[in-house]
């Protein structure tokens, strides 16, 4: 699926008038000249500058609106699609009952399954992926990832 650069120009345009705004509640630091708005700002006045290029660019174009390419015409891809949006409502309604790492698990055993992976191999990387991102997010980062089930065995 093809979406016209116009449309993509105009909510990424709206996202950055978003931050650009948001920051504007940003306390100043004291006895700095900047404070925690810099960044976010820089990030959003380029973001804004950049999506209105693309949005031009788009009008420009004369090309349809949307425009469906060969996946969304293919029942696997549409499968899968469709499995890629379902492990994420999954993932935002369970996590915190079920836990990161059975979810995370789950998650990634049916996306394999969507796209066709050996069921071993799929268990293997599930696994193993799991296990690197939440050592990464829970030990290095120091994100507090919802343990769920495994409570009684967090680490």
């Amino acid at each position: 699926m093809r979406i016209h650069d116009s449309l993509t120009g105009a909510v990424l345009l709206f996202l950055s008038l978003a931050v650009l705004w948001h920051i504007q509640g940003f306390p100043p630091a004291a006895g700095q000249q900047y404070g925690p708005a810099l960044f976010p700002g820089l990030i959003a006045g380029g973001l804004a500058i950049a999506s209105a290029a693309l949005a031009w660019q788009g009008l420009r174009s004369g090309q349809p609106l949307v425009a469906l390419g060969e996946g969304l015409r293919s029942p696997r891809h549409v499968a899968s699609l469709l499995v890629a949006l379902a492990g994420t409502v999954f993932y935002i309604l369970c996590a915190d009952t079920v836990g990161f790492i059975v979810c995370s698990v789950l998650v990634l055993l049916a996306l394999q399954w969507a796209l066709g992976v050996r069921p071993l191999l799929a268990l293997g990387v599930a696994l193993l992926a799991t296990l690197v991102i939440h050592t990464c997010f829970y030990k290095l980062l120091r994100v507090p990832l919802p343990w769920g089930w495994l409570q009684p065995i967090a680490w």
